[in-house]
């Protein structure tokens, strides 16, 4: 059995019921919380022989230096295979348009004659940015963190990505010269949740703590940013990837195999879903995944992804019963291969992003769309939201009321300060008038 079948049709259920039917991987993040967590009090009290140890025991190898030296970054770059920098300054290109549109602007709220609230948007100060570099190493995600800082305003960032045995203890190559590429010299060795833990705590002679962490990983980083959220700011918890495929019989088989063949691909922990009320389509897609599978790179890490219990082929009813599965579901990427897919893609409230017909597929925005490939896993996309320009900004309200103005609300703050018995509040009221 290369992927398992869930047959819904002929059920009515709740949101609820359809949350506990979804296909989900046999991995928790609170059980993840509870490995991590001597290596986050290893760290917290650290040096940086300890974080050598740790990337050791996990990676396989001990860099020289945690952080990696600046020169390595140029010399990278220059070292650069000239197709590969192409590729990745279109994708930067593609990126920073739409980061720029992101932008928020100020607004100025006169809520009373003399009496006004200014909000203004300010960039974190430092971020710390994540980049996996486990089974396969990811410059695609130093672009999806590093572009949005940036664009924000963002002057003190850190990249963190796991040291290679092939590279000598450093990040993989493409990873350095990308950094060099966006003008990030501030990078470091490590990975997992001691990356995570550095760059929260910080740690004496090697990295200053920030104030946000971002970027994808595995579930190690997932729990170790859930872990540590007050400490930092977190984007999402961006646990192993998903894609779902919303389709009916307008679909094209080879389309549907290959895409959830290319998540499958990450890792084997990655789900691949379809929910879709076409027979026929399922009918034809089971040979086509059997002979792409077979035919690709990493056939092995592939099939235990499809087989594995967090993918599935869903039949439903209708797309309308489609729909209502996505969304309890929330899916990191979700692709509408569709006759009206424009339509139904306005019915989606819940996803990370929303891939519409058959010239969109997710490679797509893995790379090169233009939106972000930092996405909320795990049914996270019902409560968060795609790594952005407004990830690494906050508002402020500037508060500026005149003596007219203040005198005529003055009562109804005494009152409703007497009213929940904080007297002193009122006080701090009458006192202007004394």
């Amino acid at each position: 059995m290369i992927i398992r079948q869930i047959d819904l049709s002929g059920k009515v259920l709740s949101k609820s019921e359809l949350k506990k039917l979804i296909p989900r991987g046999n991995f928790s993040v609170t059980d993840a919380m509870a490995k991590i967590q001597p290596t986050l009090d290893k760290v917290k009290n650290g040096s940086e022989d300890d974080l050598k140890q740790l990337c050791l025991e996990f990676d396989g190898i001990a860099p020289k230096s945690i952080r990696v030296d600046k020169e390595l970054l140029a010399a990278a770059l220059a070292q650069l295979d000239p197709k590969i920098r192409s590729a990745l300054e279109l994708a930067i290109s593609q990126v920073k348009k739409v980061a720029q549109d992101q932008m928020p602007e100020g607004k100025t709220t006169q809520v009373i004659d003399g009496g006004i609230v200014d909000r203004k948007w300010v960039a974190v100060d430092r971020v710390g940015l994540y980049v996996p570099g486990g089974i396969a190493s990811y410059p695609s995600s130093v672009i999806m963190n590093v572009v949005p800082a940036l664009i924000a305003g963002v002057k003190s960032i850190a990249v963190a990505s796991p040291p290679q045995t092939e590279n000598g203890g450093l990040p993989n190559k493409i990873i350095l010269a990308t950094c060099q590429l966006l003008g990030v010299t501030e990078l470091y060795a490590i990975g997992g949740a001691q990356a995570v833990a550095m760059f929260a705590y910080g740690v004496k002679g090697v990295c200053e703590s920030v104030d946000m962490v971002t970027g994808p990983g595995n579930i190690y980083v997932a729990a170790a940013k859930r872990a540590l959220r007050g400490v930092i700011g977190i984007d999402s918890e961006a646990g192993p990837t998903e894609i779902a495929i919303l389709a009916d019989d307008s679909a094209n088989p080879s389309d549907v195999a290959a895409d959830l063949i290319s998540q499958a691909e990450h890792d084997v922990m990655a789900a691949a879903v379809l929910v879709t009320n076409s027979k026929k389509l399922i009918d034809k897609l089971l040979p086509e995944l059997e002979k792409r599978v077979a035919a690709t790179k990493h056939s092995k890490r592939i099939s235990q992804s499809l087989s594995g219990e967090q993918s599935a082929i869903i039949l439903v009813d209708s797309i309308d019963q489609g729909v209502d599965v996505i969304n309890a579901y929330a899916p990191e990427h979700l692709e509408l291969l569709l006759s009206d897919a424009v339509e139904r893609s306005k019915q989606i409230r819940n996803a990370g992003a929303i891939f519409l017909e058959r010239y969109s597929p997710v490679s797509l925005g893995d790379y090169a769309a233009g939106s972000n490939h930092v996405l909320p896993t795990g049914g996270c996309a019902c409560h968060s939201s795609a790594l952005s320009v407004n990830t690494f900004m906050r508002n402020i309200s500037v508060i500026h009321y005149n003596k007219s103005a203040f005198t005529k609300i003055a009562q109804e703050v005494i009152t409703l300060a007497n009213a929940e018995d904080l007297p002193a509040h009122g006080e701090a009221i009458k006192s202007r008038f004394e």
